[in-house]
């Protein structure tokens, strides 16, 4: 049978297809399917009697553009001039192939048929465009062939608004290549259905044929994907991370993210291409008005010439090196694309600006990083063209480079964009609106090398700043923003902001300078909100403000400002639980920060609030010598509650603590439930361990042991403590574990901060022993204790 023979055959390809074989091992593997699929095809023609004059087989999608990739269908198209025995003939053909289960769309047209169907779906149009001869009357075959490319020249320009629309649809449905965490290959943008509206608009004569640059990202492409199937054995063109890992070795790349790299490089390539051919196809004549468009003056040498931005007739690229930013500028202000044209003479002849930047062009490049949405097409024009690592060199280190974190949504160079369009935003509540702006283009400039990103950037801010001759007072400033453009964000998370000592450091760090304060204040909030939706919070927002109007406070000699040690409503809950010798817990609902929930007024059980922005603040208290965090934040967990912060306190002969978190998903808990469970933790009758260990097996398990780190940080908290901050991987229970594994080895806590980073943590404790100092030797046993906590694997057990 043909069918089961094509399909043993196939898989003993892929079978000898070896592993780490490179880019020149997927083409081969390609051209050997095809050359199989066209080998069988015209035996099963040949025995089905195609061979006669006036019927022809013949291809069209991968294997039409001989682009066949593992596990594909085939699609193919049984031509003739208008026998009546194609019934029999054409199951002939497609049976031995739907038997063995290989995927067939077919159709049967005569010449006249196949014409029809294409004028009326643009679709069945494209996708004949790539018809090629297998098997029978190859006459007849390129005879459809060029009458179907002759009508698609005749009637694409009609079909345009509904190319673009379903471009635009699908786009929207698969989103970005380059900044998907699991890329589409086919249908994201960027990928191969775009390459392939590229080839259609050249063959309309719409567009030129597709550049270099766009067919090796062509190529690229088709290598993932070929790769991708092959390892997984079926058809799937979603590359998660883990399959990323196997495809880059097998492609000779370093690791998923060079892959995420590459091909963040190459879907921009195409993405850029398919918006420069559409643009350019619906001004050729046949698509639009014929009288000539208008040419309105918007800055020197740079006028609007109908919807695009490009030069002036007087224009001289060659002579004026700041051209490109005006012409940048005017795009991005405008939101009016820049000509094509227009960039190519700029590629061509425009040079370098000279060392020092004028004035001039300072002010030009303020004005394009400023001009919000509309900076982002007209950078990606000028990185297309080659023109913005001519103004910015330093830019290549940073092109296409995939975020390492999770959270991240852009590539570094992407987010750098997104942060100014934030930043312009905020530029009314600085003094320095030109450095903010510069900041946020360069604040992860040192990002994809081994070494600290905020140093290295700020080295290389330092050269930048004097390369646009900023004063050397001003320079050192941006490189000082660039240094420090995470202090405020690490601190108010990871920090308590109500200790003295916390606010002192963050004012040393900057040596006092309320300009850079309010540099980095709005930097944070720009950085954050170009990192990913939900990453700047109101409580993140409260937090950080708190912490800048706190530094202020002491640059100005105020004295600090010390949070109220306890309410009424804690010590009545602290005697309480010295009374009756056990755990007790109130449960309040509030919008704010931890520290407006710790201040906040006595209150019922829960207050109304919006829920977006609803924190649940949960005080907890014990007899002194009873254990309190790890009860605690294990109740929390277990109520899929996210432990954001932590302040332990005690008083009289009792122990209050003030946690306040925030749910995973849904709704707070229930406050009796809560204050139940609590009870019963601090007694020793609710085993936290294994209902958590239950839980995370149920939601999550653990498919590898995490990495995690431990750091010391001294003279960040008040009195005697130290802070232990603990690096590690997201896990249910892991706030528990720790804060056990603390109790066990008599450490007291004064305060806990808790900051998610996508799929990894940054826990921070303040911490002291319980007597004596904090030596090395006690510093060694804790950070075992922690990492082995942190490290432990579910038990199996129930």
């Amino acid at each position: 049978m043909t069918g089961p023979g094509l399909v043993e055959a196939a898989n003993r390809l892929l079978d000898g297809h070896g592993a780490r074989s490179g880019r020149s091992g997927a083409v081969a593997l390609r051209a050997a399917l095809v050359d199989l699929y066209e080998f069988w095809l015209h035996r099963a023609a040949a025995a089905a009697g195609v061979g006669t004059e006036g019927v022809a087989l013949a291809a069209v999608g991968g294997l039409g553009r001989r682009e066949l990739v593992p596990f594909s269908d085939v699609d193919l198209v049984l031509l003739h001039t208008g026998r009546r025995d194609l019934g029999g003939l054409a199951e002939a053909v497609w049976y031995p192939l739907w038997d063995s289960g290989v995927g067939v769309d077919h159709s049967v047209r005569t010449p006249d048929e196949a014409l029809a169907v294409a004028a009326e779906d643009v679709r069945t149009a494209v996708g004949l465009l790539d018809l090629r001869h297998i098997a029978g009357d190859g006459a007849l075959t390129a005879r459809v062939r060029e009458a179907v490319r002759e009508q698609w020249r005749r009637l694409a320009r009609r079909a345009l608004p509904e190319l673009a629309s379903s471009a635009r649809r699908r786009w929207e449905r698969a989103g970005e290549i380059t900044q998907s965490a699991q890329p589409d290959l086919k249908h994201g943008r960027g990928g191969l259905r775009d390459v392939g509206l590229l080839d259609a608009l050249a063959a309309a004569q719409l567009a030129d044929r597709p550049s270099q640059e766009v067919t090796e990202a062509r190529r690229l492409l088709l290598d993932v994907r070929t790769e991708l199937r092959r390892n997984l054995r079926r058809d799937r063109d979603l590359l998660d991370p883990s399959q990323a890992e196997v495809v880059a070795d097998q492609l000779g790349l370093a690791d998923r993210f060079a892959l995420a790299r590459a091909l963040s490089g190459a879907s921009r390539a195409v993405a850029y291409a398919v918006d420069v051919a559409l643009r350019v196809a619906t001004r050729l004549p046949g698509t639009a008005s014929r009288r000539v468009p208008p040419r309105t003056p918007v800055d020197d040498g740079v006028v609007l010439h109908g919807a695009e931005v490009a030069l002036a007739r007087g224009a001289r690229p060659a002579r004026d090196a700041s051209l490109v930013l005006r012409v940048a500028a005017a795009s991005a202000t405008t939101s009016a694309p820049i000509a094509q044209g227009t960039l190519t003479a700029l590629a061509e002849s425009s040079p370098e600006p000279r060392t020092p930047w004028p004035a001039a062009a300072r002010d030009t490049l303020t004005r394009l990083l400023g001009a919000g949405e509309g900076l982002v097409p007209a950078v990606e024009a000028l990185d297309r063209a080659g023109l913005w690592g001519r103004l910015l060199p330093e830019w290549g280190a940073v092109r296409d480079l995939p975020p390492r974190e999770p959270v991240h949504t852009w590539t570094v160079d992407r987010h750098l964009v997104r942060t100014c369009v934030e930043a312009a935003r905020l530029t009314t509540t600085v003094s320095r609106p030109d450095l903010l702006l510069l900041a946020a283009l360069l604040h992860d400039i040192g990002k994809g090398r081994d070494t600290d990103h905020s140093e290295l950037g700020a080295r290389i801010t330092a050269r930048v700043a004097q390369r646009l001759g900023l004063s050397s007072r001003d320079g050192a400033l941006l490189a000082a923003v660039v240094r420090h453009h995470l202090l405020l964000p690490h601190t108010a998370t990871r920090r308590d902001i109500g200790e003295r000592a916390t606010v002192r450091r963050v004012v040393d760090t900057l040596d006092g300078d309320v300009t850079l304060l309010e540099l980095l204040h709005a930097l944070t909030e720009a950085d954050a909100r170009a990192t990913g939706p939900g990453v700047w919070t109101a409580w993140r927002a409260r937090l950080v403000g708190e912490l800048v109007a706190r530094c202020r406070a002491l640059m100005r000699g105020e004295p600090h400002a010390a949070p109220e040690r306890f309410t009424p409503a804690q010590r009545e809950l602290a005697a309480d639980a010295v009374r009756v010798g056990a755990g007790r817990a109130r449960v309040r609902t509030v919008q704010g920060t931890p520290a407006d929930a710790a201040n906040a007024a006595d209150a019922a059980d829960a207050t109304e609030a919006d829920p977006a922005e609803v924190l649940t603040t949960v005080e907890f208290a014990v007899p002194r010598g009873a254990s309190l965090l790890a009860p605690a934040t294990g109740v929390l967990a277990l109520n899929s509650m996210r432990v954001l912060s932590a302040v332990v306190r005690e008083h009289g002969g009792g122990v209050v603590g003030v946690l306040t978190a925030s749910p995973v998903f849904g709704g707070p808990p229930d406050p009796t439930l809560l204050r139940d469970q609590f009870a019963r933790a601090v007694a020793g009758r609710l085993d936290l361990r294994a209902r958590l260990a239950e839980k995370e097996r149920a939601y999550a398990g653990v498919a590898a042991t995490p990495r995690a780190a431990v750091l010391w940080f001294d003279d960040e908290a008040a009195d005697d403590a130290v802070v232990l901050e603990l690096r590690a991987v997201a896990r249910i229970g892991l706030l528990h574990r720790v804060a056990r594994a603390l109790d066990e080895h008599g450490a007291r806590v004064r305060w806990a901060k808790a900051a998610e980073l996508g799929g990894g943590v940054v826990d921070s404790f303040a911490v002291s022993p319980s007597r004596g100092a904090p030596d090395a030797a006690w510093r060694a046993r804790l950070e075992r204790a922690v990492l082995e906590a942190a490290l432990a694997a579910v038990p199996r057990g129930g």
